[in-house]
């Protein structure tokens, strides 16, 4: 088939200097000896166009950067105008109010465009192709185009301005993302990034006060319902991404929790955003329900609910002043679903100890009168969730290594590196139909009902076990003087002396140090929330101190917290 169809074409291969030609699927001519692809001159007959007339269409070997006459001048921050626009979209659809969008992400946007100076003012981030002249009125009227392009579109229809300059860079496909590579702007920490479009998206859903946490967001982008990584395929094809656009609109990793809200965090500071709507108890957001889901995927009893309750009131936790942003009397982001499952993990040592004695003393007792009631029995328990989360790892780690984190449309930072780069491409794509053939299995990962819960509990076809809900925990509580109480009257902890800002995580030099049923449990939650423990272990220490520590190192600790927020403040100001 193909020689029939390259029959008439007898050049030589510029690369290799062979004569076999081979047709791909999307009918270009490639080279069979060293997949080099080309486009080659072609006669159509036309018959649609007028009607007894023929037409020409010729397929130049130039680049299409080069010959494209209808490529249109686009800037970086419609680039990710579209893509921070296709992420609200895909939420939409998984179910968040429309009010996300259109009432809040916009608002924020805009207020972002503004305050770094790319839209929406007067003295705009020059670009490099405005440097070039020292025509002012172009620059200000490029200015113009492009909020006038961004007020006029929002990501949802032709978003690309037209300048009358040709401006361009042969090393990118937009107008002015060499001026985002200076050292100057990338010092500024205020350009666009893809990471910002995602802490954007936790601002709005916070301020929205929708039930999706940071670790939720960030398990919607590791599975695919959110685009990041091959965000930049869905751009129209107005939109040429070449050059140093790849290292904009391209990322290889998914950021971390900590990383994600710490850049939320600076947003808040360098936008100057006022108080949030309140974070009641009616919010999903509060620990109290935003707790009660957490307790419902480890499979523990619904009676521990109550405890955790008491144990936020005492941290101070539990009101919504404490879980609403406010710029003067909480400064500070709260990480919502690290606190929940923290104050979940100090409750379990009141009742349990975890520290590798109690726990099990209190098992062996609750098993003794297991037939006179559903009493909760830790050990049962462990051997639950350790068979269920090692289940749960495994098909994780499958449904990684099926996923394909390459796009589909290759961006190219020269145009040397075109063919080798579509040659490795077309190799990788034959070798993965290869395997497919050979295992009988598709490559790519299985789909999957998005749900914000790892585990599935109960006796229904597919459960990950038995559900532990329903059971009682008369076995580690009593009444004294009618009054439930622990039995277990002791409590361990680490040292909850605040360290110093510069200090790092000491998780890591701690571990062999901190009893193994606690380590266990606080790795159960970070998996569940796909955090890493350090993290969830400051979370831990956090509510200790508030709970546990004397009232001067509260104090000291506040005033450091809000020392720190302050300073971060003022830079954000004086930058």
């Amino acid at each position: 088939m193909d020689e029939e169809e390259t029959a008439g074409y007898s050049e030589p291969c510029a690369q290799c200097a062979a004569v076999d030609w081979g047709l791909s699927e999307e009918g270009r001519f490639f080279c069979k000896s060293c997949h080099n692809v080309i486009e080659r001159t072609k006669e159509v007959m036309d018959l649609t166009f007028i009607q007894g007339a023929n037409r020409i269409s010729t397929l130049g070997r130039k680049s299409k950067t080069e010959t494209a006459g209808g490529r249109h001048t686009w800037m970086v921050c419609e680039g990710f105008q579209f893509i921070l626009m296709n992420q609200a979209d895909a939420l939409l659809r998984l179910g968040v109010h429309p009010h996300f969008k259109d009432g809040v992400l916009r608002q924020l946007w805009r207020l972002y465009l503004q305050k770094s100076r790319q839209a929406y003012c007067v003295n705009r981030v020059r670009s490099a192709k405005f440097r070039v002249g020292d025509a002012d009125s172009d620059s200000d009227s490029a200015a113009e185009a492009s909020v006038a392009s961004a007020s006029g579109t929002d990501g949802e229809s032709n978003p690309c301005s037209s300048p009358s300059s040709k401006g361009g860079s042969d090393w990118s496909g937009s107008a002015d993302s060499l001026c985002y590579l200076t050292p100057r702007q990338r010092r500024s920490h205020r350009l666009l990034s893809l990471k910002k479009t995602l802490a954007l998206i936790h601002l709005a859903l916070v301020w929205s006060r929708e039930a999706l946490t940071l670790s939720d967001l960030l398990g919607l982008v590791n599975c695919g319902s959110v685009p990041y990584v091959k965000a930049h395929e869905q751009l129209p094809e107005q939109m040429k991404l070449f050059g140093k656009d790849a290292l904009l609109f391209t990322a290889e990793t998914v950021p971390s929790h900590r990383s994600l809200h710490k850049e939320a965090q600076d947003l808040l500071l360098f936008l100057q955003l006022p108080a949030f709507p309140p974070i009641s108890q009616q919010t999903l957001l509060h620990p109290g329900p935003l707790s009660l889901r957490y307790l419902i995927d480890a499979n523990v009893p619904g009676e521990l609910h109550r405890w955790v309750c008491r144990v936020a009131e005492l941290a101070g936790l539990f009101h919504e002043s404490r879980q609403t942003f406010h710029p003067e009397s909480q400064p500070t982001l709260p990480r919502y679903d690290l606190q929940a499952a923290a104050l979940i993990i100090v409750t379990m040592k009141l009742l349990f100890g975890l520290d590798d004695h109690t726990e099990w003393e209190l098992s062996n007792n609750a098993r003794s009168t297991d037939g006179e009631g559903a009493q909760f029995n830790l050990r049962r328990w462990y051997k639950l969730m350790q068979t269920a989360l090692n289940q749960a790892q495994q098909r994780r780690d499958q449904d990684t290594a099926r996923r394909q984190w390459r796009a589909k449309k290759p961006i190219f930072m020269r145009k040397k590196e075109k063919w080798w780069i579509m040659k490795k491409k077309r190799v990788a794509e034959q070798l993965q139909i290869c395997f497919e053939k050979l295992s009988s299995q598709p490559s790519g990962p299985k789909d999957v009902t998005t749900s914000s819960f790892k585990f599935c509990w109960g006796e229904q076809k597919g459960a990950d076990g038995p559900s532990l809900h329903h059971t009682l925990l008369d076995g580690v509580v009593g009444l004294k003087d009618d009054l439930l109480t622990p039995h277990h009257h002791s409590y361990w902890h680490s040292s909850l002396r605040p360290c110093k800002p510069r200090c790092q995580n000491h998780f890591t030099d701690l571990k062999n140090t901190l009893p193994n049923s606690f380590v266990w449990l606080l790795e159960l939650f970070c998996f569940i929330l796909d955090v890493k423990p350090s993290c969830l272990y400051e979370e831990v220490l956090s509510v200790e101190r508030r709970v546990f520590a004397p009232p001067t190192d509260r104090a000291r600790l506040r005033n450091r917290t809000e020392t720190r927020t302050r300073h971060s403040a003022q830079t954000s100001e004086e930058s």
